[in-house]
């Protein structure tokens, strides 16, 4: 294959392609300098007047993944030079470059990987129909079949394929389908974090990049979104020359390319790959050199910057107020004509599936706290909290289970609007959200790990599950108001991502002739400073930016999608808590993990295996179903059973096993027992409630009795067994915790009922009525003949977490109702000990 590219890319050639790119980072530079200087304007100037938005209520972890491998697993690779597939280890560090190994050994020693893959740009198929549809574009004039194969046979039925418009594509496979998803989320994650973008903590070289870029291809003609804008500074530059020289390579080498089809497309893409390398390497050392040129120059900019503030911005002002003049009354006129009619469906579009995303995101933390709160309950000791703890803290970063969370976002369809507005496509604001989601779960198990931590070094290890409800709360409530706000700014942001470039496309041919004869206001000393083409885009950027706006606030104020309004501000509501924010990261493993004896070493070279091994546990595991040891599975890693990954149908059979007759004497084998223990008294005259419930134990069929007020007050609760989980996924709260609350709220109930009687006694003793005086007498001596009943249920139980349940409207009187906990109604069904009593 080497003759095939060398043939194609000679001296000549190659001569070209540095000049072509070295041509374009020219111009590329030229914009840069002058961009860095705004940046550093922009960025001094916020320094000094201050600002910003509402404040974060959940905690931000400084670095979540510090000496952490995010995943690894085995699987098959397509070798092309040997075209044989190879069993390779894959192990994915907090950098997110994927490298594959020979073996694990390999890895465990040290050694550097095999191929090591940069997933930005790249885009993560599961077919090879998708492939082929991906592939004929690559050369106009050759196309293959929908159902043929390129150039390789797949192992096995289940591929997974790394794609890249320049780049070389990686091939892999798996042996069943559950494997492939698996695999499927974890490519996935990994092209999802290397395009999330330039680090938001440079003030001054990103924005001064991402303005840049956007307008050298403005200058181009290329208005809107660019799909290729991901990966690191050299990368996209890289992107930007391949373009424009891509298309102009396959025109000129495509027509040459000799042999089958197939066979050209493969070399095509060899091609390709070189010319992209070159290339990257081109503009990886002059970014690199530009870099530098412009820090030196920054001391005495921001030196300037700092004298002349004041003098600048009365500047800028002045010439501003010139340029709205010319501009403001042609962008309001394509605002009412062009804009505002497709705002509300743009928002719309935006708002539901990412909306459904934050409430998913929600609801997988709601259920991880339940399973720590079962196993809690069911004798759970302080090694197992430990387990837990280290499990959740890596939650946000574990593929597989954020992966329902990033599906409702893939939802997002713009279609109607793209090419109105000139969008590529919304896989720019998907991977957005989603890289916003991963970061508020990600806040939300780190807020809930300090709280917990701080309440059980006050309180202790004492009734830990109520603690951790406690806890629980405080952060799902938290976390309301904080997606609330950031889904609210990424409207925002997006809608000025789509309607800014339109703006810019319509405004551009009359206003920008006209911006010179301005530059003539501005003093000289001052020019560097101030551009007139940045206060061009800002004025139309303050004249969209009132409209998008006002679209969210009145979303806002309908409470369509459990949005706050912006007078609902919790700034400062929590003051202590953010003074955890300042503490180091929770060590659960080395708190409350296991006391193991020193024993060989694992396989990161720690002795034992405790605590000191699960600091840096590997994330997630994928291991090959069916396979033996001889592939190497990641069954080896340590702390693989921190981060189950079972299959909900593999869990319901192992949560069918459980429920087995009980070996213990004290816990009721059947409903029938648990009735057993109830003693039925009927006071007050109150009509008898059915209460419905399966025969869970005995695998029968749902047997229905009669329990009454006082039925539920004698009932004895039995500890909870530690051999059996509980049974519902959806319980918060223990039993016990369950019928105190009960119990309180019916004490009033019956005070008030006794001081009704008292008060018809004494008014039929003053009317003399000897009837009434007996009727009531009687009614209260058969009320002392039973206990007074204690119990009365709440069918809208709710938490401080900022959601109502929903009212069990339209049931009739004797209708079995369950009881909630107030989160979003039957997903949160609490159902202790398997017995569900039913009040009126």
């Amino acid at each position: 294959m080497g003759d095939v590219v060398s043939a194609h890319l000679d001296e000549s050639r190659r001569e070209m392609i540095t000049a072509r790119t070295g041509g374009v980072f020219r111009d590329f530079s030229d914009v840069y300098e002058q961009q860095y200087a705004v940046a550093l304007f922009n960025s001094v100037r916020y320094e000094i007047e201050g600002g910003g938005g509402p404040q974060s209520q959940l905690l931000h972890r400084k670095d979540p993944l510090a000496g952490r491998s995010i995943f690894s697993g085995s699987l098959f690779q397509y070798q092309e030079e040997s075209r044989k597939w190879r069993n390779r280890f894959v192990s994915v560090p907090n950098s997110y470059i994927i490298g594959l190994y020979e073996r694990k050994t390999s890895h465990d020693r040290g050694l550097h990987p095999k191929v090591s893959i940069n997933c930005a740009g790249y885009k993560a198929l599961t077919s090879m129909e998708e492939y082929m549809e991906l592939i004929n574009t690559s050369l106009p004039d050759i196309k293959a079949k929908a159902a043929s194969n390129p150039f390789i046979k797949c192992a096995s039925q289940f591929p997974l394929i790394l794609w890249h418009p320049y780049a070389r594509h990686h091939y892999f496979c798996v042996m069943t389908e559950k494997e492939q998803t698996k695999w499927h989320a974890v490519l996935q994650d990994c092209v999802r974090h290397s395009n999330n973008g330039l680090s938001e903590d440079c003030s001054v070289q990103t924005p001064a990049f991402t303005d840049s870029v956007r307008l050298f291809r403005q200058a181009k003609g290329n208005y809107g979104t660019w799909d290729m804008m991901c990966g690191k500074p050299p990368q996209i530059l890289a992107n930007l020359v391949m373009e424009t020289l891509h298309p102009e390579l396959r025109s000129l080498i495509g027509p040459r390319l000799r042999g089958k089809m197939q066979q050209r497309q493969r070399h095509w893409m060899l091609i390709s790959d070189a010319v992209y390398k070159q290339v990257l390497t081109q503009t990886s050392f002059q970014y690199d050199a530009l870099v530098d040129s412009c820090e030196a120059q920054r001391a005495p900019l921001d030196a300037r910057l700092r004298t002349d503030m004041d003098q600048m911005i009365t500047s800028k002002e002045h010439v501003s107020g010139k340029i709205r003049a010319l501009v403001l009354p042609k962008a309001e006129q394509t605002l009412r004509t062009n804009v505002q009619p497709y705002t509300s469906s743009i928002l719309e579009a935006l708002m539901e599936p990412t909306s459904r995303g934050f409430s998913e995101v929600r609801d997988v933390f709601f259920r991880e706290m339940v399973e720590i709160s079962k196993n809690s309950l069911n004798g759970g000791g302080k090694d197992k909290l430990g387990d837990n703890m280290e499990r959740l803290s890596m939650l946000a970063f574990h593929p597989v289970k954020m992966q329902s969370c990033y599906e409702k976002v893939e939802q997002l369809n713009l279609e109607g609007l793209q090419q109105r507005f000139d969008v590529a496509s919304p896989s720019v604001f998907v991977s957005r959200a989603q890289i916003l989601m991963r970061e508020q779960m990600d806040n939300a198990v780190y807020t809930f790990e300090q709280l917990l931590h701080q309440s059980l070094e006050t309180k202790g290890e004492e009734d830990m599950c109520k603690t951790m409800q406690c806890c629980q709360d405080r952060v799902l409530k938290k976390y309301d108001y904080d997606s609330s706000t950031v889904r609210k700014k990424f409207f925002r942001e997006a809608l000025l991502q789509i309607i800014i470039p339109y703006m810019l496309k319509q405004l551009s041919p009359s206003c920008l002739p006209e911006l010179p004869r301005f530059k003539e206001l501005i003093f000289e000393d001052f020019s560097r400073f101030l551009l007139v083409e940045n206060m061009f885009e800002e004025l139309v950027l303050q004249s969209v930016s009132k409209d998008i706006m006002m679209a969210v606030k009145e979303a806002a104020v309908q409470r369509r999608h459990n949005l706050y309004r912006d007078s609902i501000i919790l700034t400062n509501s929590d003051p202590n808590l953010h003074l955890l924010g300042e503490s180091s990261a929770v060590d659960w493993a080395a708190e409350f993990g296991a006391d193991e004896p020193e024993g060989p070493t694992g396989g990161d070279g720690v002795k034992g295996g405790g605590s000191a091994s699960r600091r840096r546990q590997v994330v997630s595991m994928i291991q090959l179903d069916g396979l033996p040891l001889s592939f190497e599975s990641c069954m080896e890693v340590p702390g693989v059973e921190l981060i189950p990954e079972e299959d909900d149908e593999m869990c319901e059979e192992e949560e069918e096993e459980d429920l087995g007759p009980s070996e213990d004497p004290k816990s009721p084998d059947s409903v029938n027992e648990i009735r057993g223990l109830i003693n039925p008294v009927v006071a007050l005259g109150r009509p008898v409630v059915e209460e419905t419930k399966s025969d869970i134990t005995n695998g029968t069929e749902p047997t229905t009795g009669t329990v009454t007020l006082e039925d539920s007050v004698q009932m004895d609760v039995t500890p909870v067994r530690e051999d059996v989980p509980m049974k519902s996924p959806r319980d918060k709260t223990s039993p016990q915790t369950i019928l105190q609350e009960l119990m309180g709220s019916k004490k009033q109930e019956v005070d008030t009922a006794e001081a009704a009687i008292q008060n018809a006694i004494e008014i039929a003793v003053q009317e003399d009525d000897s009837e009434k005086i007996a009727e009531v007498s009687t009614a209260e001596s058969d009320n002392e003949s039973s206990p007074a009943p204690q119990v009365v249920t709440d069918s809208s139980l709710q938490n401080d977490s900022g959601f109502q349940s929903q009212a069990n409207e339209g049931q009739e009187e004797d209708e079995p109702q369950p009881i909630t906990n107030g989160l979003n109604g039957e997903d949160n069904i609490i159902d202790p000990m398997d017995v569900e009593v039913v009040l009126a």
